[in-house]
């Protein structure tokens, strides 16, 4: 467990920057090389390398070797950590959500399991 926290951290540490959170996107498309990754922006071939050096240590790309050239590839693993992480708060804030409305709905007399028993009570009174 600590070591997907640390893994975690990594990963939306890598991920707060917008430039390498841009690098991600656009290498959801397809792979591309470091010069293809830095054309956009107007900073170095050395600062490019260094974003995708944060984000290959995160575990969200790989690059590799293909003749001359070398891809960056989006390692799409580790976003189903990502997304279970995410997923398991989502779910804890919908339950809430839930709660809420019927809280809600029973402060306004339309809960149908409030109904319900109101009318099973005046039914056993009468």
């Amino acid at each position: 467990m600590v070591e997907q926290d640390d893994r975690l951290s990594r990963v939306f540490g890598a991920l707060a920057d917008p430039t390498r959170r841009d690098m991600v996107a656009r290498l959801a498309a397809g792979d591309a090389t470091v010069s293809e990754l830095a054309a956009p922006y107007d900073v170095s071939l050395q600062a490019v390398s260094k974003h995708l050096k944060v984000l290959e240590e995160a575990g969200l790309v790989r690059r590799s070797r293909d003749a001359q050239r070398r891809p960056v590839h989006l390692d799409a693993e580790v976003f189903d950590l990502m997304t279970a992480w995410i997923e398991r708060y989502r779910r804890q804030v919908e339950e809430r959500y839930q709660r809420l409305d019927q809280v809600l709905a029973r402060m306004q007399g339309t809960d149908p399991v409030s109904t319900e028993s109101t009318s099973e009570q005046r039914g056993a009174a009468g």
